[in-house]
């Protein structure tokens, strides 16, 4: 019997720069591989083998995939025993600490033929120059979404009434957890579920929930409540004994846009746009929050307003990390042009002796 796959976003390009959970994965693992090279897509087919060699022998993997690239991965997580093979570095570097322990470096800069490397130098150069400054405009452009988004969600809460939105959030604690209480500690999971790409905001959250029997959708306005109940019955949660993962949001780094209750086959989630979802199958249910923010036409009109300067700062946000992800691919392809093939495969022979 095979294993099962879920897919996750590896990195979130957010309104703080971008954001990991890999020291949470690192702290948790029997056995880390931190994988070394430059810029390179030829890691990405090696993880893709790693993953389906455990699958087949019936393990449960996470995929942390590479937003830049639709079918690349960033790391591949063996849910237990917890092994996990990470590209660490780029775009993110890691560190072992646990040197003749747990984490083994894997490093593939010396699996390049120098003279081709050479050639590439003045082009890599100039085009990692280039990326460097779309991915800084990408960064401001979400800092000003992010500021836009704030000032969109003062206008909505002005108008909520959260004597409705307590009682929503009891309600569903009850629903959910009624007098539950396992003698266990909780364990807790932070994952990122999506994330902006040069297509735009794309997630995971149909294969995040895909063997879940019920999952909630929440339909609100921004800044009405919507991670501040997730985060309070996510705690709750905690407090009886119950694992929880909670997707961290990709604009702020502060908010949840979900939470699993993995032991009650049950998700909460943010249905709402820019990752808007409906109900697709049975067990899915609307919780409409809508009615909650009272009619106050200036209000609203002010809300409209800052939405669509935001909406139009997201779109600046995505036309930058086109331009920045467009150069990445670039500086990709010319350092996997001088891959030397021979140094290369013994160093995937290594690994894969020890899986």
């Amino acid at each position: 019997m095979n294993g099962t796959i879920t897919s996750y976003m590896s990195t979130a390009y957010t309104s703080e720069g971008i954001r990991h959970n890999y020291k949470e994965l690192l702290s948790g693992a029997s056995k880390a591989f931190l994988l070394k090279a430059p810029p390179t897509g030829a890691l990405a087919v090696l993880l893709r083998e790693v993953a389906q060699y455990y699958v087949k022998r019936g393990w449960d993997v996470e995929l942390f995939h590479d937003p830049l690239t639709p079918d690349g991965l960033d790391a591949v997580h063996v849910v237990k025993p917890g092994i996990l093979f990470v590209q660490a570095s780029h775009p993110v570097s890691l560190e072992p600490v646990q040197l003749g322990g747990a984490h083994r470096v894997v490093t593939f800069y010396d699996g390049y033929d120098e003279n081709r490397l050479r050639l590439q130098h003045g082009f890599i150069q100039e085009t990692a120059d280039r990326a460097e400054g779309a991915l800084g405009k990408t960064f401001a452009s979400l800092r000003r979404a992010k500021e836009l988004h704030d000032r969109w969600e003062e206008a909505n809460r002005a108008r909520m009434s959260w004597e409705l939105a307590d009682k929503l959030s009891a309600g569903m604690a009850e629903t959910l957890f009624g007098d539950l209480s396992l003698n266990k500690a909780s364990t807790v999971a932070n994952r990122y579920i999506g994330t902006l790409t040069a297509e735009g905001a794309q997630d995971f959250f149909d294969s995040v929930t895909k063997g879940l029997k019920r999952r909630l959708l929440i339909k609100a306005h921004p800044g009405t409540g919507k991670s501040t109940m997730m985060k309070k019955l996510g705690k709750q949660a905690e407090e009886r004994g119950l694992d929880v993962i909670y997707g961290w949001c990709a604009l702020d780094p502060g908010s949840v846009d979900l939470i699993v209750l993995p032991e009650l086959s049950v998700c909460v989630f943010d249905a709402t746009k820019p990752h808007e979802y409906g109900p697709e199958r049975d067990g899915d249910e609307i919780v409409d929050m809508l009615g909650m923010c009272r009619d106050d036409a200036k209000l609203e009109e002010r809300a409209a307003e800052i939405e669509s300067a935001y909406r139009e700062a997201m779109l600046d946000a995505r036309a930058y990390m086109n331009a920045y992800v467009r150069d990445i691919h670039a500086i990709r392809a010319r350092m996997d042009s001088a891959i030397n093939q021979e140094r290369w495969e013994e160093k995937i022979r290594t690994i894969k002796e020890q899986l």
